[in-house]
Formats: C-alpha cells, structure tokens, sequence
C-alpha cells in the first residue's frame, strides 16, 4: 500500500505534440500510482501509440512534462527508458525477422545473460504466464500473434517498474487472458505500475482500477472503469453508443468456396501442417474460424489466398472451379478477395500513398482500357476519398503515406478497400484487431451486409466476442486440424476454449 508522500509512480502535465496534419496529443495530463493498473482508453487515431511513444522515449514532445517516480524525466531514447524500468509493448511490432525469438528477446535484456540463460528464462516465463514460444525460432516464421507473444515476453522479462502494454490480448484463449490477468495483478501487487491499451471495454472494467479516455488527443474523463458501463466508456471514448448490429437470419445459396481434405506441410521450418482441412461457406453467410494464432491459420490462408499455389488439385474450389494452384489475381479475377491479418507489408504498402495502395488489389476498376492501358489517377484518388469517407479514416486525405495513419485506421481503409469491390467471396484475418469500439461496429456491420447480399464471408479472429457477434456457423482450428462446424446460436466461449485445445473428438 503507497504511503501519502509517495511520489506517483508516473505524471504527466500538459503533454502536447504536434504532427503537420494533426495534433497527436493536446495538453493530456495523467497521474499513475505506485501498483495501478491503468488503462488508457480511446477511439483509433485519439493519441494514445503517441503519448505511450513519448513516455518511453521513442517521441519528443512539443510541450509538457514527463515526472517518474516524483524526478523529471524526458528520455532522450528508448534505452533510457528501460535503464529506469519503462518497458512497453508496441502494437506494431520492432522484432528483427531474420533473428530467433531467444535472440530478438536477448537483445532487450542485461547482456550480461548468456544466450543460453535466455533461453532458459523464456521456458520458464512461458510457463508461468502461459505464453508458449519456441525460443530458437526465426521471427520470419511467425504469425502476428506470435509475434505479439514474443513482444511480451521480452517486457516481462525485464522486471519492469512501469509496464505499457498495447492491445496485449489478441492472441489469446479465454483461459490464457485470465491467466495473463492474474499475472499483471500479481505484478501491480508488487508494486510495478501497468499503462493498459485496450479496446476490449470489457477487460478493462475487469483488470484497471483507474481510467484515462481521450478524445481528439484531449483527455475527456478520468474514471473508476469498474464502476462505468460499457456505454458509459464508449460515450466518453466516442461520444456515443455504437450501433447495435442487426443480425438476421442467413438465407443461403450454393457453396462458393470449397475446401476438400486440404493436407499440406507448412514451408516455413516451425510452421504447422495441414492435416485433412474440410470446409464449405456458402454465398450468404458468415463462417467463422477461432483458434490461438499459431495453429495453422497462416498456412490455410495462403492457400486460400493464393499466396501459396502447392494445395494439391481439387482441395480448393471456387463456386465449383479448381482454384488450387491459382495466383490471387485469377482468383480476385473469380471473385474472391482477401484481408490478410498484417496491415503493413501485406495489407498496404508502408511508404506508399493510399490511393497508391488501391492499386494492390483494385487495378481493374482503376484502368482505362485502350491500345495502351493506363491508370486514371484521377479516378484513383476519387476511390481512395470514397473507402476513407465512407469507413471514416482519420488521414490526411488520398495522399497520405499508409504508415502515417494509426493501426486502427489504416485497418479501417484496408477493410473498406476490399468492401467496396463487392467480392463475391470474401476471406478476412482479424477484421477489427486494434480497432476501436465504435469503428470495431462498423467493420462488423459492413462484413453483415455482404453477407446479407448474397456475399459468402470466411472470418478468422483469436475475438471469440466478434466471431460470436458476426458468424452464422463456427470452426475451431488447433494443430492444423479442423473442427467441425457448430451453429453459433448452440456453442459457447467455453466449449470454443476447450475446441481451441483440440477437445473436439468427443462430438465427431
């Protein structure tokens, strides 16, 4: 328990920093005692990644000030930081791919460890927080969420006194989230301080005892989350109520895409085969898939993309026709298009414009057809203003580089991007991941509409919330098996937990 004259462990004053098209942070201040666990709430493109960014040193302010433990503090870098016990985890990962996962944690800990010693560390963090990693994996070999396991990872291993955790949960089972809860308040009772970034509004009344909303880069409210609502949070996050999503009943047509005994081994060399993966999603309804990343999701994805073309003849088909070995653009060609889960590499290119990133998958609807083909850029940029009107993107217009924009916006557009094609077949990893509330609804209410014309949607998400929320049937996939499916209104999130084990044979 902190005594009166305890210093907070963190305070921040007046904190403003300006970017040329927006003002990140507006004189946001915030108190954080000594073994509080407190979340930092707001919609995408509020200024939260930027005020942690500056606490931690990665970002300079234009005005205010930064106190720790009662002694001012501006660090100069991230190293400065972690010399008095910041650790943060970033929502955008900085993990070096051709590394080992012992290796990329080796670097953000005492030198004075052997690599050996790190790796005994990481078996034995792994353990107590349930967070499994293979330490001499590379990074490359990853999914996003286990990329995000070793970010966290690497945090806890340092010991920290201030702990920033960015959207910490999206790689985790039910199970595993109460798991890691228990740690960070086993951490807090030992006095280390948390900063936790979340959308999930029902986490933060479980796990903070004290609130920070912005809004606008301004601060809105500071409150006690376990004595707010969720509507009550989401009216000082965004100022109102998110929609609530109108699920009707699906009307089916005939299967559109088809998977059929799909066995394939992974290239990647920790990756995880396929083994005897059966599914059909007909036009009209939404299909859902849970599973902790790592279980196979990348590996049936490029296969249904096309980013992989080794699936054997005949185990994927497109409204009949064998698409196996077809490239993406035969199959966005016939139909089918794909939100993979990483924005930036894959979803959009980084230092590319967004009406630049239109092209990745909309040249078709962006050329003029002649004697020379041609793109209208004209017609480029209107479609870009369109995808950022109408999905509401915070971004300084159709010109904007793809890494200016926040995670949640940028997912925002790459989702909008693919939406308003109007595929046929649509195939999306983690729709709403780092998404706020109100833009999380929209997200949703878009991909409910395709569906409700005719579209056949295939989601798969580690948000056992958002699959229940949207999916008409649900899978589970675990050890790169299937499970059957299960009508949404019969599962459970306990019985999906146990599934995400691989318990399913009983009900074979």
């Amino acid at each position: 328990m902190s005594q009166t004259n305890t210093p907070p462990r963190l305070e921040l004053r007046g904190i403003t920093k300006r970017y040329p098209a927006v003002v990140a942070n507006d004189g946001v201040s915030l108190v954080v005692a000594p073994g509080e666990i407190h979340a930092v709430l707001g919609e995408n493109g509020a200024g939260k990644s930027t005020l942690m960014k500056i606490i931690y040193g990665a970002v300079k302010p234009d005005a205010g000030e930064v106190f720790f433990n009662g002694e001012p503090h501006l660090a100069k870098n991230p190293r400065e930081s972690r010399a008095l016990g910041i650790s943060m985890v970033f929502q955008h990962f900085s993990l070096f791919e051709t590394l080992s996962v012992a290796e990329n944690i080796w670097l953000g800990l005492d030198q004075s460890m052997s690599l050996e010693q790190v790796r005994e560390q990481i078996a034995a963090t792994a353990s107590k927080f349930g967070l499994p990693l293979e330490a001499d994996r590379p990074v490359h070999t990853l999914s996003v969420g286990e990329r995000q396991r070793v970010e966290i990872m690497r945090s806890l291993m340092t010991h920290p006194k201030l702990l920033i955790l960015d959207e910490p949960t999206s790689v985790l089972t039910p199970q595993a989230v109460e798991k890691l809860f228990d740690t960070l308040r086993q951490l807090a009772a030992t006095g280390c301080s948390i900063l936790y970034i979340s959308h999930k509004l029902d986490e933060i009344r479980s796990l903070c005892t004290n609130c920070t909303v912005l809004r606008g880069g301004k601060v809105t409210g500071t409150v006690d989350p376990r004595n707010e609502s969720n509507a009550s949070l989401s009216r000082l996050m965004i100022g109102a109520e998110p929609p609530a999503l109108q699920h009707r009943d699906a009307t089916l047509g005939d299967v559109a895409l088809s998977v059929r005994d799909l066995s394939l081994t992974s290239e990647a060399t920790f990756g995880t085969d396929l083994h005897h993966v059966t599914l059909d999603v007909r036009g009209g309804e939404i299909v859902g898939i849970a599973g902790v990343s790592g279980n196979g999701q990348q590996e049936l994805l490029a296969a249904l993309s096309g980013e992989s073309v080794r699936a054997p003849r005949g185990s994927v088909l497109l409204f009949g026709n064998d698409i196996a070995t077809k490239n993406p653009q035969a199959r966005r060609a016939g139909g089918l298009h794909f939100i993979p889960e990483e924005r930036l590499g894959r979803g959009a290119v980084p230092m590319h414009s967004l009406a630049m990133n239109g092209l990745l998958t909309r040249a078709s609807d962006l050329v003029k057809s002649s004697f020379i083909s041609w793109v209208s850029p004209s017609r480029n940029a209107m479609l870009a203003r369109d995808v950022i009107s109408r999905f509401n993107v915070k971004a300084g217009g159709s010109d904007a580089a793809a890494k200016s924009l926040s995670g949640g916006n940028l997912q925002k557009y790459i989702v909008g991007r693919e939406i308003s094609v109007a595929p046929k077949v649509l195939i999306v990893s983690q729709p709403t991941w780092g998404v706020d509330v109100g833009a999380a609804a929209q997200i949703r209410g878009e991909l409910l509409k395709l569906r409700d014309n005719g579209c056949a949607v295939l989601v798969v998400s580690e948000e056992l919330d958002e699959l229940f929320e949207l999916c008409d049937r649900l899978h589970v996939i675990a050890k790169g098996k299937l499970s059957p499916s299960i009508a949404t209104r019969e599962a459970s999130v306990e019985l999906i937990g146990e599934w995400m084990s691989g318990l399913w044979e009983k009900v074979v």
